[in-house]
Parts: C-alpha cells; sequence; structure tokens
C-alpha cells in the first residue's frame, strides 16, 4: 500500500483541485479562473506519478488545448449558432491550431528559445570534443588526487556554481558539465549532482548584481533606480541565502532524507542513478590518451568568456555610438542572454576546435563527428524544453496570470502578513507555470500598486520604503522556490541536463529540500511584516534554518 500512497494522494489532488474548478466556474468558462491553473497541475501531477516526463507534458498540453476549445468564446457561441456537431468540429480545430500552430511551432520559431537551443546543441558538442580528446578523463584523475572526500567534491560543485553566476542556464550546463566526472569518481548520485547544481543557479543569480537575472528585475519598477532596487532586496531574499546555507550544511554534514538518501546510498554502492531511463547517453570514450587537464580548463574558460562577451555585446558593451554605448552594469541590465549565449558559445565552439587541432589531440574530422554527437546528447533536453515552453504557452492563453493576479489584490487588506502571502502565491505561480521571470513580473506590479503612494516619494527622497522592499523581495524568493520545484522550470530542466540525470528523479529528489528551505523562508517573512529589519529577520531566519537543518540530522541519524 506504502507503494502507492504517494500516487494515491497526487490524484486525490487532482480531483479536489478539478472539483474546485468546476465549483467556482463551468468549464465552457475556463479563461482566467481555477481551470487555467488545470494544465500545469496535470501535466506536474502525472510526471510524479508516472515518472515518465514526455507523455506527463503532452498530456498536460491537450488539456490546455481542450480548455481553450471549449471556452465560452470558441464554443458555447458555436453551439447556438452551427449546431452540436458543427461545435465539435470548431472545437477539435481551435485545440489542434492552439496546440500545434501557437503552441509547439511559435515557441520553437520565437527567437529568444531558437537561442537557448542552439546554445545547449554547442555546448553539447563542446562537452564531447573535451571527453574525446581526454581533457574531461584527465581532469576527473586530477581532481580525485586532489578532492580527496565526497564532501570535497560537492563543495567544489558549489563553489563552482557560486562564481559562474551571470546567467543560470548557462550555470547549470557548464557546471553540470566540468562536475560530472569529480562526483562521479566519489559516488555523489546523479540526483544530489542535479540538486547541486540546481541551488547554485536560480538562488544564486538571483542575488548576483550582475546577472540576466539582475537586469530582469531591475526593469520591472519604473521610476526607481532598478540596480539599487535590486541590490536592496538581496539581504531580503530569503530562500536564495539559506539555500546556499542549506547545500553547504548537506555538502560538510552529509545529511540526506527524503528520496535523496536511497539515490546516495545507492551511488555508494555504485549505482549513481537508482532508476536509470536511458535518455542521456553515456559519454564518449576518450579517442586519444594525451589529453591533459589543461585540455578542459582551457575550452571551459574560452567558453565563459565568449558567452560574458557576447552578453555584454548584445547590450551595448562595444556600441561605438555615445548615444548607444552602455557600460558594464548597464550592458548587462540590456542583454539579449539568448542571443548573447548563441553567439558567444559558437565563438567558443570554433576557438576550441582551433585550439584542439593545433594541440594534436584531435584531427579535423573528429571535432566535425563531436558537432552532431553534441546535438545527439541535448536531444532528451530540448524536447522536454519544447514541451515545457508550450505548455506555458497553453496557461498563458488561459490567462492563468489574471486568475493569480485578482487573488493577490483582493488579500491585500492585511500588508502585515502581504509579505508571506506574496511568497506563497509566488511559489505557486511559478511552480504551476515553470517560470521565475513571468512569476515576479506578474507580481511585482501589483505590489507597486499597493505601495503606489509611497513609492510617489522615491524620487524626491532617493529611499525605497523598507516594506516595498521586503514585499518585492517576497516574490523574487517564492518565484525561485517554485522555479526550483517545478518539473517543467528551464532551469530545473538544465539542471537535470547538466547532471545527465532523470529529470523526474531530480524533481522528486529536490523537492523535499526546496520544501524545507521555503517553511523556515514563510517564517521569516511573517516576522519581517512585523519587525522590518534586515538584521533581525535575516538573522533569526538563519538561526532556525540551522536548528532546522540540526534537528533534521538527529532524526535522520535515528532512522538509520
Amino acid at each position: 500500500m506504502k507503494k502507492y500512497l504517494k500516487n494515491i494522494i497526487f490524484i486525490l489532488i487532482i480531483a479536489v483541485y478539478v472539483v474546485g474548478c468546476f465549483i467556482q466556474a463551468p468549464i465552457t468558462n475556463s479563461v482566467g479562473t481555477m481551470w487555467s491553473l488545470l494544465p500545469p497541475i496535470v501535466a506536474i501531477g502525472l510526471a510524479l506519478i508516472t515518472k515518465e516526463v514526455y507523455s506527463s507534458l503532452f498530456i498536460g498540453i491537450l488539456t490546455g488545448g481542450f480548455l481553450y476549445a471549449v471556452s465560452e468564446t470558441y464554443f458555447s457561441k458555436i453551439i447556438a449558432e452551427e449546431g452540436v456537431f458543427n461545435a465539435i468540429g470548431a472545437g477539435f480545430t481551435t485545440m489542434f491550431n492552439a496546440v500545434v500552430n501557437e503552441g509547439v511551432i511559435a515557441n520553437i520559431a520565437d527567437s529568444y528559445n531558437v537561442g537557448i537551443l542552439v546554445f545547449l546543441v554547442v555546448l553539447g558538442a563542446i562537452v564531447v570534443l573535451m571527453n574525446k580528446a581526454g581533457g574531461s578523463r584527465a581532469y576527473g584523475e586530477w581532481a580525485s588526487k586532489h578532492i580527496k572526500t565526497r564532501a570535497g567534491a560537492m563543495l567544489s560543485t558549489f563553489v563552482l556554481g557560486v562564481l559562474i553566476f551571470v546567467d543560470d542556464y548557462f550555470n547549470c550546463l557548464t557546471v553540470g558539465s566540468v562536475m560530472r566526472p569529480v562526483t562521479d569518481k566519489h559516488k555523489v548520485s546523479r540526483a544530489k549532482l542535479a540538486y547541486l547544481i540546481d541551488a547554485t543557479a536560480a538562488p544564486v543569480c538571483i542575488i548576483a548584481p550582475i546577472s540576466s537575472w539582475a537586469a530582469a528585475v531591475s526593469g520591472t519598477v519604473k521610476g526607481v533606480n532598478g540596480i539599487q532596487l535590486f541590490i536592496s532586496t538581496i539581504p531580503f531574499n530569503l530562500y536564495a541565502l539559506l539555500t546556499l546555507i542549506m547545500v553547504i550544511f548537506i555538502a560538510k554534514t552529509n545529511v540526506d532524507y527524503g528520496p535523496m538518501k536511497l539515490h546516495e546510498k545507492n551511488a555508494l554502492n555504485g549505482d549513481l542513478f537508482t532508476t536509470r531511463n536511458n535518455v542521456y547517453p553515456e559519454d564518449d570514450a576518450p579517442t586519444h590518451n594525451k589529453g591533459k587537464v589543461i585540455d578542459l580548463i582551457i575550452p571551459v574558460v574560452i567558453l565563459i568568456v565568449f558567452c560574458v562577451l557576447g552578453m555584454l555585446y548584445t547590450g551595448g558593451l562595444f556600441e561605438t555610438d555615445p548615444a548607444k554605448h552602455a557600460g558594464i552594469i548597464d550592458a548587462f541590465a540590456n542583454c539579449d542572454a539568448a542571443y548573447g549565449l548563441a553567439l558567444g558559445s559558437i565563438g567558443a565552439l570554433i576557438i576550441n576546435i582551433i585550439y584542439f587541432m593545433c594541440r594534436k589531440v584531435l584531427k579535423f574530422t573528429e571535432c566535425m563527428e563531436a558537432i552532431p554527437a553534441g546535438f545527439k546528447q541535448m536531444v532528451p533536453a530540448i524536447l522536454i524544453l519544447v514541451f515545457a515552453w508550450t505548455l506555458k504557452t497553453m496557461t498563458g492563453m488561459l490567462n492563468a496570470s489574471d486568475f493569480v493576479a485578482g487573488l493577490v489584490e483582493n488579500a491585500t487588506a492585511v500588508k502585515i502578513l502581504l509579505p508571506v502571502l506574496l511568497f506563497v502565491v509566488a511559489i505557486g505561480l511559478s511552480f504551476a507555470t515553470g517560470t521565475s521571470w513571468g512569476t515576479f513580473g506578474i507580481l511585482i506590479p501589483i505590489v507597486i500598486g499597493v505601495f503606489g503612494k509611497q513609492l510617489e516619494t522615491v524620487a524626491q527622497t532617493g529611499s525605497i520604503p523598507t516594506m516595498v522592499i521586503i514585499c518585492i523581495s517576497a516574490c523574487l524568493a517564492g518565484a525561485v522556490c517554485g522555479d526550483h520545484c517545478s518539473p517543467i522550470s528551464d532551469t530545473t530542466i538544465m539542471a537535470s541536463t547538466g547532471a545527465q540525470c532523470d529529470h523526474v528523479n531530480h524533481v522528486s529528489t529536490q523537492l523535499p529540500y526546496a520544501m524545507t528551505v521555503a517553511a523556515v523562508s514563510a517564517v521569516g517573512y511573517i516576522l519581517a511584516g512585523f519587525v522590518q529589519n534586515v538584521f533581525v529577520v535575516l538573522g533569526v531566519s538563519i538561526v532556525l534554518m540551522l536548528a532546522t537543518l540540526f534537528v533534521i540530522k538527529a532524526v535522520t541519524k535515528k532512522s538509520r
């Protein structure tokens, strides 16, 4: 019975939600109501029940297309005018147009999405090049001599994740490619590696003033210095800060709980995957044995430098026209991350091919073979990303954002509890839609609307009210938390790809860890509504986080 208990719980949750949808509105009025969140709930629930992500996402997409087709505008009107049979035909036409044309095709054709896909494929090719040249093998051997413990391997992954803070996609894939040989040597499970990658991607980017995330946040509030506002939110971004503390604690103490405990136990016995779906091919065996550590370090450094330069280029750093030229911070704020990463990675691929040929560790034909091999390695991630983007499109067509915005606006009467309310709503919205940027893009304008009169004085005083900063921080923290937990989040998918871990395994093992931090953060935001002092709020939250972790450590030791 225990085996099926979780599945029964997920099925009941979906069933209860559907009943709630019917109570709130008829199915023909699905736009802007509870029905609008049903597609991602179905997709996420099925993924956790079946452990199969492709079909779950596709069924969620079809659910969204069906709800869109039977909505009042597209279905009931046709029944009244043309009859039931014509309405059914029109419904199917509308549904598949929404799913295929406005969903899958539109997302594949989107220039930003294509930039991310190009970056994925090129990075895959660079990884194959490093493997073929023997750089990954040499680095693994070097690391096994210098990084002597599992804790050292996990902390090294953490440090590298913190250092690569400019973009979460770039972070996930680069850290995974570099650290896989090291964590494999020390028998760290792929699920734990995926967690370490994910926990140092979005949580680091959301507190790094020079990052694509800072750029996204800084443009959400008009009339306020965006970078100043972003920096002000960092001490109150409890989820991001406490997540980093938790990662260090887990790495140092080797404490695990929930599904991760089984994965780590199996890894120590030689099974790094626990349940392996053969979606990620094995790394290619080295073509030559003369590869050295430098054959991994130099390609990675070239990739980092070129990608950063690519982002700065798209932001206007190299513009000769004074009117278009931007400084480094402004260039990051204005950059097109997808175009910059695609541009930089292609440049890095060309330079790396030349490098490996000059080093005479790879021939030209071997370098060319790495390109389709890299594409093949990234096919699982590309499929999941396209389905996830399409599911987000379905949710957008059903106006889920309007439904959530209405809930928040109706609950702003008690402003003291507004931080924790925004935090919880942001988690739910980001979890359901898989987008943290979209989440704080929806919620921050609501915060500005609530505190509109107080913000009118900012231009004169130059000081942003503390409660506004706390509420915006709560939006950002909740958005990252929901993004961290969601199976349809780009960053979660990238973390699975970087670790070459089964995606559902990553989600299920990470969820208890993320929820632990979220619970402590929620208490911190309740306190913040009353105290509004950064030292008290952050100090109490850190103490509470550490106390919770020590309790978990004691409980897990007793259960062994």
